[in-house]
């Protein structure tokens, strides 16, 4: 379990995220087209799994529209943006965005991602949903960066993350 904290106030996740090295936990998410979409489908390519709350708070949305960005020049990089809110949620948003450099997944079926990447809130107002948090996979599958942000309400470091790639 690791502590975070939201607006100053202590809060817990379900675990740890996996370690730089590891075998990133294999996963079946939903895309906004309501299809799945597993993580080894996407072997071969470098992925930042951009991990959240809810695209409807301003740090969440902000995250989307950097990686969005930051994403556009790097070849053999998918961006993943992930989190509980519903496909149609993750469709919107990126329609209104402008958002076509990340693959968003929703968690909303399948409670097994946030289980295996330690990412679940599990107390305070936010429970249920997943915490801020970074994971970027090499082409092999394996972990070679994590960022759990300690405050949810703060962004991830960009620079650090994409410095690995």
């Amino acid at each position: 379990m690791a502590k975070i904290t939201r607006k100053g106030n202590p809060t817990n996740t379900s675990g740890n995220l996996p370690a730089k090295g590891s075998k990133a936990p294999d996963f079946t998410l939903v895309k906004s087209d309501l299809t799945n979409l597993s993580l080894s489908e996407l072997k071969g390519e470098k992925l930042i799994l951009n991990i959240f709350p809810s695209l409807d708070t301003s740090t969440c949305a902000t995250a989307m529209r950097k990686f969005n960005q930051l994403a556009a020049g790097k070849t053999g990089t998918v961006v993943l943006g992930i989190s509980k809110d519903l496909p149609f949620a993750h469709g919107r948003f990126c329609s209104t965005e402008g958002i076509t450099n990340v693959i968003t997944l929703s968690g909303f079926r399948d409670t097994a991602f946030g289980k295996a990447y330690g990412v679940d809130i599990i107390d305070g107002p936010l429970a249920g949903l997943y915490a801020r948090s970074i994971v970027i996979v090499d082409e092999s599958g394996k972990v070679i960066y994590t960022q759990l942000v300690q405050e949810i309400s703060n962004e991830p470091d960009y620079d650090s993350a994409l410095a690995v790639i």
